[in-house]
C-alpha cells in the first residue's frame, strides 16, 4: 500500500488573534474517500465538495483513493471557509502535482465551484500571525491583495484561482485567464470633519472636547435636548492625531475581521455610534458562532459615542465598566473565547429627564417628578460613571450667550495643532514606559514620578477623605491634571491645574 503525504499552511482565527495551522493530506490505496479531521466546523466540512469541484475545474482532479487531511493543532477550532486554498494545495503537494508546496508557504482562500479563490474576512490579522510564525510567503485571494498588502515584513503574492496557486507551486499546467472574484465595495464612507468654531455658547462643552482629545479620556455630556451634546461629541474625532503605523495596523485588523475589506487600513482614529437599541453583543461583540467584535472594538483607537445613554439598557451600559479599565475584552462562548482590543475613548451623551428640561435655565418647565428624574439618571450606574474622567453640563443656549460668544470658539485646526503639541509633551514624558497619553498611566505612577507639585492634591485629598471622591477619582482627576499641564505648558500639575480637572469632573 503506498502512502503519500502533502503539508502546507493556513492560518485560524480566533477574535484578532491567528494562528498558523499545519494542513496535512494524506493519500493511502484503501476504498476513495475524503475526510477531515482536526476540530472544523461546519463550513470547513463543507470543504470536501468545494476542493473536489475546484480541483476538476482547474485540470488536476483528486484522485481515486483515500484521502485524509488532518488540521493541526487539533485542540483549536478551526471556523469557516478560509481552508480551502491550504487544503487543495496541501493534496496537490501529496500527489506531486504541486511539488513546491510546504509548511513555509501559508494559502488563505475560499475556493468556488469553479476553481476561483474567493476573498474571505480578517485577512490582516491572518498575515500579520503568519509573520509572526516565521512563514516565508502568504497566498491570499486576489480580492484580498490589497488588504493584505499593508502588512510589513512578508511576501504577499495574489492568486485568482486554484489552477494559478498550483502553478506558482510548480505544476505543470498551462495557464488560462480567469477574471478574479472581487469583493463588494464595502460601505465605510470617509467622516466629514466637523469644525469646532461651528459651536456657539458652550465654552465649557469646547474647553472639556480640547482635553478629551489631548489626554484621551472618557466624556459625559448631560443637557437638554438641542443644546449641542452630539455637536460637540462630532467634533472630537477631528482633534484627535492620525495614528501610529502600529496603532494603525491594530485598528485594521479590528475592521478586516469586521469585513471592510479593502477599507480596513486608515491613519484616521474611527467613529463608531451605536443606536441605543443595539444589545449587549452589538455593543461588546460575540455571536453564536464566529464571534466577531463589537462597536466597543471597532472604535479601539478612536471614538465611542453613545447618544441617549440613559435609553441604552443598563446591562449593556454596565458592560463596558471592564474594557474602559483594561482597554481588552474577552468574550467567553461555548464555542470558545476571543480577545479583542478595545482601548478607546467613549463619549457618553444624555438628556437630565425623561422631558429633557430637569435643571435647564429658561425654557419649559420640567414635568418629571424628582423620583422619575433619579430613576432616569439611575440607568448610568455609579461604578460605570466613575469610570468617567470629564463630567459636564451642556446648557441650553440663548440668544444672549450667541451675541457673546459668537466666534470665540477655536477652529478645529487651532484646536487639533494644540492637541498635537499636548500630546508631543506626554511623548517625551511617557517614552518607555508603554503609554501613549495621560488617561493610561497608573495610580502607582501619579503618586509616585507624576506626583503634582507640594500642596496641589489639597482638595482631592479632602473629598477622598469625606467619601466623595473614590480613589479611582482621585487616579482620574490628576490624569486629567496632567493634560491640562500639557495644554497650558506647565511642567508639573500645580492646584491651578487640579482646580480646572476637578471642576471638569465635577462641572454637571
Amino acid at each position: 500500500m503506498t502512502t503519500d503525504i502533502g503539508r502546507a499552511s493556513a492560518i485560524a482565527l480566533v477574535g484578532v488573534q491567528g494562528r498558523v495551522i499545519e494542513v496535512e493530506a494524506h493519500l493511502t490505496s484503501q476504498l476513495p474517500g475524503f475526510s477531515i479531521i482536526g476540530l472544523p466546523d461546519a463550513a470547513l466540512g463543507e470543504a470536501r465538495e468545494r476542493v473536489r469541484s475546484a480541483s476538476a475545474v482547474a485540470d488536476c482532479p483528486l484522485p481515486a483513493r483515500r484521502i485524509t487531511v488532518n488540521l493541526t493543532p487539533a485542540s483549536i477550532p478551526k471556523r469557516g471557509s478560509g481552508f480551502d486554498l491550504a487544503i487543495a494545495m496541501a493534496i496537490l503537494g501529496a500527489e506531486g502535482i504541486a511539488p513546491e508546496v510546504s509548511r513555509d508557504v501559508a494559502y488563505i482562500g475560499e475556493l468556488g465551484l469553479d476553481g476561483r479563490v474567493r476573498p474571505v474576512p480578517g485577512v490582516i490579522p491572518m498575515v500579520i500571525a503568519a509573520r509572526d510564525a516565521g512563514v516565508e510567503r502568504v497566498v491570499v485571494p486576489v480580492g484580498n491583495l490589497e488588504e493584505a498588502l499593508v502588512v510589513p515584513g512578508i511576501e504577499v503574492l495574489g492568486t485568482a484561482s486554484l489552477r494559478a496557486s498550483a502553478i506558482t507551486a510548480g505544476a505543470l499546467l498551462p495557464p488560462v485567464d480567469i477574471e478574479p472574484v472581487l469583493p463588494p465595495a464595502a460601505l465605510d464612507p470617509v467622516p466629514r470633519v466637523h469644525d469646532l468654531a461651528d459651536v456657539i455658547g458652550n465654552a465649557v462643552g469646547v474647553r472639556a472636547v480640547i482635553a478629551a482629545a489631548a489626554g484621551g479620556h472618557h466624556m459625559f455630556l448631560l443637557g437638554p435636548p438641542g443644546a449641542g451634546k452630539t455637536m460637540l461629541a462630532e467634533r472630537l474625532p477631528g482633534l484627535l492625531p492620525d495614528l501610529d503605523a502600529e496603532a494603525a495596523l491594530e485598528v485594521a485588523s479590528v475592521r478586516s475581521v469586521s469585513g471592510l475589506g479593502n477599507q480596513s487600513w486608515s491613519v484616521r482614529p474611527p467613529w463608531e455610534a451605536p443606536h441605543h437599541s443595539s444589545s449587549a453583543m452589538a455593543l461588546i461583540g460575540g455571536g453564536s458562532g464566529l464571534l466577531r467584535p463589537g462597536a466597543v472594538s471597532r472604535a479601539t483607537r478612536g471614538v465611542l459615542f453613545l447618544d441617549e445613554a440613559t435609553e441604552f439598557p443598563r446591562a449593556v451600559l454596565d458592560a463596558l465598566r471592564q474594557p474602559l479599565e483594561s482597554g481588552r475584552i474577552t468574550i467567553h462562548r461555548s464555542v470558545g473565547s476571543a480577545e479583542f482590543p478595545a482601548r478607546c475613548q467613549v463619549v457618553l451623551a444624555a438628556n437630565p429627564c425623561p422631558c429633557g428640561n430637569a435643571g435647564s435655565r429658561g425654557g419649559p418647565l420640567c414635568s418629571c417628578s424628582p423620583s422619575t428624574v433619579r430613576k432616569y439618571l439611575g440607568r448610568i450606574s455609579g461604578p460605570l460613571l466613575d469610570r468617567i474622567d470629564i463630567r459636564v453640563a451642556v446648557p441650553r443656549v440663548t440668544t444672549g450667550t450667541i451675541r457673546a460668544t459668537e466666534g470665540t470658539a477655536p477652529t478645529t485646526a487651532a484646536a487639533a495643532e494644540h492637541v498635537a503639541i499636548a500630546r508631543q509633551r506626554m511623548a517625551e514624558r511617557l517614552r518607555g514606559t508603554g503609554w501613549s497619553c495621560n488617561a493610561e498611566v497608573t495610580g502607582p505612577w501619579l503618586r509616585s514620578e507624576g506626583r503634582a507639585e507640594p500642596g496641589a492634591t489639597t482638595a482631592l485629598d479632602r473629598a477622598l477623605d469625606f467619601g466623595t471622591l473614590t480613589m479611582r477619582g482621585w487616579d482620574r482627576v490628576m490624569r486629567l491634571a496632567w493634560t491640562m499641564a500639557d495644554l497650558g505648558d506647565v511642567s508639573r500639575p500645580g492646584a491651578d491645574e487640579v482646580r480646572r480637572a476637578l471642576a471638569l469632573r465635577s462641572a454637571l
